[in-house]
């Protein structure tokens, strides 16, 4: 089975939710299992929980099926992120516009093509979709 990962934000940013958004329409439309991550920063000292991170996208969209909610820890949620994707070996990942260009400058750091979509595909085989903040 596909595996969609999305990461957001807690509490659900409006950007958030429109990616989350996104990401339920794309694992429906895949047959997919999803992933949604959310990222506590050691630094912040806030600790989301999983059952609040479930609550929030299930108070927004409604129960999803083939769901799971993960919550991790660590200093970058750049470098938190990609070490999930990799881990569960995600098929695709969809990130929000603002987080697709913090990733592209932490990428800036490690090679000189800050592509995020071409170095996920090549280090980590998976699909990237950024979603525009607003509709148009």
């Amino acid at each position: 089975m596909s595996l969609v990962v999305v990461p957001v934000r807690y509490p659900l940013s409006k950007h958030s939710r429109r990616t989350l958004e996104r990401a339920i329409e794309i694992a429906r439309s895949r047959d997919a299992a999803l992933t949604v991550l959310h990222v506590n920063l050691y630094q912040n000292g806030k600790k989301v929980t999983r059952v609040d991170l479930k609550n929030a996208v299930e108070k927004a969209f409604g129960r999803i099926e083939r769901a799971r909610y993960v919550v991790r820890t660590g200093f970058l949620v750049e470098e938190s992120i990609l070490d999930e994707v990799a881990a569960e070996g995600a098929d695709v990942v969809v990130i929000g516009s603002k987080q697709a260009s913090r990733l592209r400058r932490i990428f800036q750091r490690f090679t000189d093509n800050p592509n995020i979509e071409q170095y996920l595909r090549r280090h980590l085989d998976c699909e990237v979709i950024t979603v525009e903040s607003a509709r148009a």
